[in-house]
């Protein structure tokens, strides 16, 4: 069986106030050709369809035509799971209508998760859509108040699915998680990604993924495995931050055999404009030629510079951010001065914590700090555009 492993369209996503949508259904475009010619027997989006939990008219105009093409006019299932960035609600709306047609949305956490199932000549393979839900939403959805973290999260789920696995059949989990190889932390791959957990650990381990064949996830937005080569992230299908500046984006083409016997061919996709770097000086700005590339500027220059943005975007019309070289300098510095404390202030749950302890003049007990942890990741959820 073929399937094309992609993720984290983020669709509505805004970068440094700049609409990214005509480059998305330019890369989108290329996903539509590749199935067309190559006919997949499926198309997996790991979550986060959108970049918020209410989307731009633009973003839901995009994705329902990019889905109506694939399921509609080239008849490809489509498999699709809720990120931590969309509305569950919203992606799981209409869902048993569209199954007929072959698309597979999975929005909210189920307390049983049924197998899409699909066959080749070799048999079927079972597909299991897990969309992302935090611990709170999983002890709910389980009725189990020892679940606290999101690696406990996604064990309890993943047992409930290993249980009643059919040892006759392939199978393949779909999955939005920050998944590393022994449950450690990891630095995100970029700046777009949003922290799963504020206050706890968001961490998973690779080892529950294990019983499947194939792991489709979503989340981190670089291509690459965690552990094993069937347990892999797709990445983003464009940069989305400058810190993606050296990602190689695209999808996986993922073959999956008789035996279950898995083949993983990375496909690059080309941006519609190129996200990058650009340190110079204002004499050999002018020597460079006109170029439409999304790019942040570092003038180098030891005197003030007057508009300096109207200067570079006579060269770089799309440019997002423009600086000098002395004020690049001293962010660094002030960035080393506070790295020691930066994380903490960074933390609104420690920044509560201290702030409580300060009004009440007693420690906050784990409890209370459990519940803030919780209410904020709520919000955050709910608000859909924080980060």
């Amino acid at each position: 069986m073929k399937l094309l492993h992609t993720a984290d369209w983020h669709l509505g996503k805004l970068v440094q106030g700049v609409y990214m949508t005509e480059d998305q259904r330019y890369v989108l475009e290329q996903l539509i050709e590749v199935v067309q010619q190559e006919k997949p027997d499926a198309v997996i989006i790991a979550g986060d369809l959108y970049d918020r939990a209410i989307p731009p008219t633009e973003a839901v105009e995009l994705l329902n035509e990019v889905l109506e093409r694939l399921v509609i006019e080239l008849e490809t299932p489509v498999m699709a799971i809720s990120g931590n960035h969309d509305s569950p609600d919203r992606i799981g709306f209409g869902t048993r209508m569209m199954q007929r047609q072959g698309l597979y949305l999975a929005g909210q956490l189920k307390q049983e998760i049924e197998p899409v199932v699909l066959r080749d000549e070799a048999g079927e393979v079972h597909f299991y859509l897990v969309p992302y839900a935090d611990p709170a939403q999983v002890r709910y959805a389980l009725e189990d108040e020892s679940i606290r973290t999101h690696d406990e999260a996604m064990k309890a789920v993943l047992d409930r699915i290993t249980e009643k696995l059919d040892p006759a059949a392939r199978h393949v989990l779909v999955g939005h998680a920050f998944v590393t190889p022994g449950g450690e932390p990891q630095s995100n791959t970029s700046e777009s990604e949003r922290p799963l957990s504020i206050g706890g650990a968001e961490h998973v381990r690779a080892e529950y993924f294990h019983p499947f064949h194939y792991t489709a996830l979503g989340h981190l937005h670089q291509a690459h495995y965690v552990s094993r080569e069937d347990i892999r992230y797709a990445g983003s299908p464009l940069k989305y931050s400058i810190s993606e500046e050296n990602h190689n984006k695209g999808y996986y083409m993922v073959h999956i055999a008789a035996d279950g016997a898995v083949q993983v061919e990375k496909r690059e996709l080309a941006a519609r404009r190129d996200m990058r770097r650009v340190a110079v000086t204002l004499e050999e700005l002018e020597t460079h030629s006109r170029c439409e590339d999304y790019v942040f500027v570092t003038l180098i220059s030891d005197n003030p510079v007057l508009f300096p943005m109207e200067k570079v975007r006579a060269f770089y019309p799309n440019a997002l951010h423009v600086e000098r070289r002395a004020q690049a300098e001293a962010a660094a510095a002030q960035q080393e001065r506070t790295a020691s404390v930066g994380r903490r202030k960074a933390d609104p749950v420690e920044l509560f914590e201290a702030f409580y302890e300060e009004v009440k003049g007693m420690k906050l007990g784990s409890g209370k700090k459990q519940l803030f942890a919780e209410a904020y990741d709520r919000v955050l959820r709910e608000d859909g555009g924080a980060v």
